[in-house]
């Protein structure tokens, strides 16, 4: 049994489904599950999912609903009779509030909210599902071999480390972001709204060498919806940048096709490791 699924999940029994966002997260996520003997279900995310993805599975084994139908999202699940459920893949931020268009059952829903951001509105999804009987699996689920393990050594000077993770950890704290680029104890970049990505391209016109990326996750991380991803893409962009080093979060960051990448890495010249 992985170390992120309940010690009650049966791989023989449970039917999951698998609510699919953007990128290689979901489609890795399904490869592994099905290698498990895992019965799946999609349910794909209009503009969002794969069309990949989607082929893959038969016709009464997937259903798309637009972002904001959370009453359609539930009368699928219900529908699908699954088990489990497992959050994967991203969103396009400003798709959450700039082209919303939720049901009554959301709109009732987003009215209560104090605060509307990622995290209020993904908890408040997660709480929906729940009421219904159906169990959010921690989305790193079927994913461990992916995890992020903690490196004996550092590559480079350990208070510069240090110095990126507590400025790494302050920021996430206050719900800025989860990323920060560093050099020799000042911060030069720091991840905002528009993700790690951007702020990497931030970095690149600093025209700097020898930089420190340093991910996170927050104090009280909610790994049902939010995981620290680090990929091929943001590997291409530091080498553009100079950033030469990616510290990131061990337990808690997954690598996608982690050995692919890693030695991607290598080839350019940067040092990734997990603390």
């Amino acid at each position: 049994m992985e170390n992120f699924l309940p010690s009650d999940f049966s791989e023989g029994e449970s039917v999951v489904a698998v609510i699919a966002g953007r990128g290689e997260y979901p489609a890795l996520l399904v490869q592994r599950m099905l290698a498990k003997g895992v019965v799946c279900r999609l349910v794909a995310l209009e503009g969002e999912t794969s069309p990949d993805l989607w082929e893959k599975f038969p016709e009464n084994q997937r259903a798309e609903i637009a972002i904001g139908h959370l009453g359609r999202a539930l009368k699928v699940l219900k529908r699908f009779r699954v088990s489990d459920v497992i959050l994967a893949g991203q969103v396009k931020p400003l798709r959450l509030f700039k082209d919303l268009r939720p049901d009554w059952r959301a709109l009732c829903l987003l009215r209560k909210l104090r605060r509307r951001n990622a995290e209020t509105i993904f908890s408040t999804i997660c709480q929906e599902i729940e009421k219904i009987g159906i169990r959010v699996l921690d989305a790193r689920s079927f994913m461990e071999a992916d995890v992020v393990q903690r490196a004996k050594n550092f590559p480079l000077k350990r208070h510069v480390v240090e110095h990126g993770i507590y400025i790494a950890s302050e920021v996430a704290r206050l719900d800025i972001g989860q990323s920060v680029i560093v050099k020799n104890g000042t911060v030069l970049c720091v991840e905002g709204f528009d993700g790690t990505d951007a702020m990497i391209r931030r970095a690149q016109s600093l025209a700097m060498a020898d930089l420190l990326l340093v991910k996170t996750s927050k104090p009280r991380h909610d790994f049902r919806f939010d995981v620290p991803i680090f990929g091929m893409q943001t590997v291409e962009l530091m080498a553009t940048a100079g950033v030469r080093y990616g510290a990131l979060e061990s337990g808690r960051t997954i690598i996608l096709n982690r050995d692919r990448v890693l030695a991607r890495a290598e080839a350019l010249g940067i040092r990734i490791f997990g603390y």
